[in-house]
């Protein structure tokens, strides 16, 4: 069998006699970092200051977890025992495809408010922040055992020692943890993003290439997976989002980028005041 990574779960992360789970910390500092960037790039380009995008953050990051959360249950209906067990968000447990629907729709109403490329320069800001934030969420899923997949020799595979888990494992099975790979694509994607950035891209590029990048890799490390449930023709719920995304970034970098130009963000000239009637206008150096 060829070398493959040792993994144990470690659902608690003990300081002292306190006792902190491990999934709800990573996730809470993903949702901190993954703010911070997200603002820092919304006014650096906007001008919108921090506080308004933390408000908005807020808002999304609320209903993402309980759309996540309800997708979740509604596809894990077996490790449901008590109604305890359907907002246990501190033990794992929230499904991408529900959370970023529920954002989307949430979001939309603010979103379209604004001018086109204020819009999508917005839109730049969060999928630059949400890489970040759902790298830190996949090490909480890392760490409770959960996104298991096929039993493999595959280098990158995990040779499992032991511990908690929420998907059936027994200690010394190799196999695929799609929770790690995604972890590694997502810091990957995170690192694609901020080259990009550093280039001035038009308004729209940045959320493009999140929605194609992320949606790709993230279909085909769906197929690994092997406690989801599978609708016709034996694809996930999330793997149909991802199809979505991955149409909606070509249509954002092959059309958008072309209806959008930086020059809308920068603010109008004041007026000159008129001439009067034998006054000469002054003139700004």
């Amino acid at each position: 069998m060829l070398a493959t990574i040792p993994y144990e779960t470690f659902p608690k992360i003990a300081l002292g006699p306190l006792e902190l789970r491990t999934f709800g910390v990573m996730v809470g500092l993903g949702v901190l970092l993954g703010a911070w960037v997200a603002a820092r790039y919304i006014e650096q380009h906007t001008g919108v200051v921090r506080d308004d995008t933390y408000r908005l953050a807020t808002r999304l990051v609320v209903g993402g977890v309980i759309g996540a959360r309800i997708t979740w249950d509604l596809s894990h209906t077996n490790q449901i025992d008590s109604p305890l067990d359907v907002i246990a968000v501190w033990k794992g447990g929230l499904q991408f495809s529900g959370g970023f629907i529920a954002a989307v729709l949430i979001g939309f109403p603010t979103f379209r408010k604004w001018t086109r490329s204020v819009r999508w320069s917005n839109l730049d800001g969060y999928a630059y922040g949400l890489t970040l934030g759902l790298a830190f969420g996949r090490v909480g899923c890392t760490s409770v055992g959960e996104h298991f997949g096929w039993q493999s020799s595959f280098p990158l595979a995990v040779d499992f020692r032991g511990g908690t888990t929420r998907e059936a494992a027994l200690a010394g099975q190799t196999f695929h943890n799609t929770a790690i790979y995604e972890l590694g694509y997502l810091l990957v994607l995170f690192g694609i993003l901020t080259l990009v950035i550093r280039r001035r891209p038009s308004p729209g590029i940045v959320m493009g290439l999140f929605c194609l990048l992320y949606g790709t890799a993230r279909f085909l490390s769906d197929f690994l997976r092997v406690n989801d449930k599978t609708v016709w023709p034996g694809l996930t719920g999330a793997q149909y989002l991802m199809l979505l995304l991955v149409i909606a970034g070509i249509w954002i970098t092959m059309r958008v980028r072309k209806t959008t130009s930086v020059d809308e963000l920068r603010p109008e000239p004041p007026a000159l005041p008129e001439p009067t009637d034998g006054e000469p206008l002054e003139s700004t150096p």
